[in-house]
C-alpha cells in the first residue's frame, strides 16, 4: 500500500503545499530531540525526512523511534548510504542521482540496498535526485564524487528531470545541497514543474519563509528545509 505517495499525489492534485523538515542525525544531538520535535509539531511541517550525505547510521533506529513516539508526521528515510536504512521509518526515498554519472549512485548502491529494504515494510518511493550548482562544494558532491548541474542551464535540467520521470521515478528532487549558498533558481523550478507530471521536491539553501513561499509559487509540491531550522528552532514562530 503506497499511502504516503498517494497522499503526495492527492496534495499535488489539490495544490496543497507540503513541507518536509530534514533531520541530519550527524548534526543533531540525539539526547536533545524533545525540543526539536516540539518545534516540528508546532510548525507547518507535513513530513519528516531523516538522513545525510555522510551520516554513518549510528543510533538511527533509536532516533526514529523517538520521533515516532512524539509526532504523527510520516517519516521518510533520505539515505546517503546503505547504513541509513531503518525498519522503524514509514518509507524511503529510493534515490537515483540523475545529475551525476557515477554508476555507484545511479544503480550500484540501489542494488546493494535491496536485501535490507526487503526485510522491512518501508514504502519505497523511487526518486530522481538532481543536484544543482549552488555557489560552493556541497557534501553530496564530495561524497558522490559527481558535479552538480549548471544552475544556468535550465532547459537541460528540465530535460533531465523528464528523463527521470520516463525512467519511472515517482518523484523528482531538485537539490542545491545542505547549507547551499544559493537556492535552486525559481526559473528552474517553474520549468521543471511544467515539464514533469510527477510531484516535485525542492530543497537546499532555503533560509527564510519567503524563500519557501517562492519555491511553492514557482511550482514545488514539497519544499524541504533543514539547516535553517536546525540553526533556529524558532524559524516558524
Amino acid at each position: 500500500m503506497n499511502r504516503i505517495y498517494e497522499d503526495i499525489l492527492d496534495a499535488k492534485r489539490s495544490r496543497k503545499k507540503l513541507l518536509a523538515i530534514l533531520i541530519d542525525p550527524e548534526k543533531t544531538n540525539r539526547f536533545n530531540y524533545l525540543p526539536l520535535i516540539k518545534k516540528i509539531n508546532q510548525s507547518p511541517a507535513t513530513h519528516i525526512f531523516v538522513g545525510g550525505s555522510s551520516y554513518d547510521g549510528n543510533h538511527l533506529d533509536e532516533i526514529i523511534s523517538i520521533l515516532k513516539e512524539k509526532t504523527t508526521l510520516p517519516i521518510l528515510l533520505f539515505p546517503g548510504n546503505l547504513s541509513q536504512i531503518s525498519e522503524k521509518a514509514d518509507g524511503i526515498l529510493f534515490l537515483q542521482l540523475l545529475s551525476g554519472r557515477n554508476p555507484d549512485y545511479l544503480i550500484e548502491h540501489q542494488v546493494q540496498a535491496v536485501t535490507a529494504i526487503e526485510k522491512t515494510n518501508l514504502e519505497v518511493i523511487s526518486t530522481g535526485y538532481i543536484l544543482i550548482e549552488s555557489g560552493g562544494e556541497t557534501a553530496v558532491e564530495r561524497v558522490s564524487k559527481t558535479k552538480p548541474m549548471d544552475r544556468n542551464n535550465v532547459d537541460y535540467v528540465s530535460q533531465t528531470a523528464k528523463a527521470g520521470e520516463f525512467i519511472g521515478n515517482k518523484l523528482i528532487y531538485l537539490e542545491a545541497g545542505s547549507g547551499a549558498k544559493k537556492t535552486v533558481p525559481m526559473e528552474m523550478i517553474a520549468m521543471v514543474s511544467k515539464r514533469i507530471s510527477v510531484p516535485l521536491i525542492v530543497g537546499g539553501g532555503i533560509r527564510s519563509k519567503d524563500e519557501i513561499e517562492n519555491a511553492f509559487n514557482s511550482g514545488a509540491n514539497i519544499v524541504v528545509i533543514g539547516t535553517a531550522f536546525e540553526n533556529d528552532l524558532n524559524f516558524f514562530d
